[in-house]
């Protein structure tokens, strides 16, 4: 039926023969720009990736200086991004602002740009060792993209998306300065714990994590023989998270 309506719709001149192959495996192309588009993107829906890039470099380099080359150079970008090739997306996407920085699609460029960071992190499902054990620079680099994004976009379409996906990279961030933090206080090396979870708390505010921090980094403090930072810490506690169960613990542990 999609082919149906392809060659109806788009293809009225050439016909279905446009989807053909020419001659040692090369696309028969079609005449006009936004034909050719139509054609990459049907054989980018059926997973033909080589046949989609070959139509997408068509439109590129023929018609430079209509807006469907523009569009060919982001359909190479999402190209890459589905071939799960993610800097080579990113590449492209970032080459797309700085060449074309006023283009209307331009934060949709920098917001697939940034994605790609998060789809390099480690799946949360079927993970051995979990996410939050393994090597977190993936997930930097993607709280960084996504800051970026939403500083310079803030109102762009994509910046509710962004926004999840950047209170969900500070949580894992913060959920492995916890586990490395926990590491530290199996082994008793509390002036470790401590400065870890003073990183957590300064650096990915906000996160459903918090208390649980701040009562492990009073509890550092204590074994620390620091009072002063151990009662400054429980202040913390009542601070960050005020009406809260939490804040009721705190109060009582400092003894007003």
């Amino acid at each position: 039926m999609r082919s149906v309506v392809l060659c109806v719709t788009v293809l009225l001149l050439s016909g279905c023969a446009a989807l053909s192959q020419g001659p040692a495996g090369e696309p028969n192309y079609a005449g006009q720009a936004m034909e050719n588009l139509a054609l990459g993107d049907a054989a980018m829906e059926d997973k033909d990736f080589l046949k989609a890039e070959k139509y997408f470099d068509h439109v590129r380099a023929k018609y430079p200086y209509l807006e469907a080359a523009r569009e060919a150079e982001l359909k190479l970008g999402d190209l890459d991004f589905a071939r799960e090739m993610y800097p080579e997306a990113r590449e492209k996407f970032d080459s797309f602002i700085k060449l074309h920085p006023t283009h209307p699609k331009v934060d949709y460029a920098a917001y697939r740009a940034a994605l790609s960071y998060v789809e390099e992190f480690p799946s949360e499902f079927f993970a051995l060792p979990p996410s939050y054990e393994k090597e977190q620079k993936p997930m930097y680099d993607a709280l960084r993209a996504m800051n970026a994004f939403l500083r310079q976009y803030p109102q762009s379409q994509y910046a509710t998306d962004a926004k999840v996906h950047a209170d969900d990279a500070r949580f894992r961030l913060a959920r492995h300065e916890l586990y490395v933090a926990s590491f530290y206080a199996r082994r008793e090396r509390w002036k470790a714990v401590a400065q870890r979870l003073e990183g957590l708390l300064k650096d990915y505010p906000g996160t459903t994590l918090e208390e649980e921090a701040l009562f492990k980094l009073h509890e550092a403090y204590g074994k620390l023989n620091d009072p002063q930072r151990a009662q400054d810490t429980l202040r913390q506690v009542i601070k960050r998270l005020p009406g809260t169960p939490a804040a009721e613990r705190a109060q009582k542990m400092l003894g007003s």
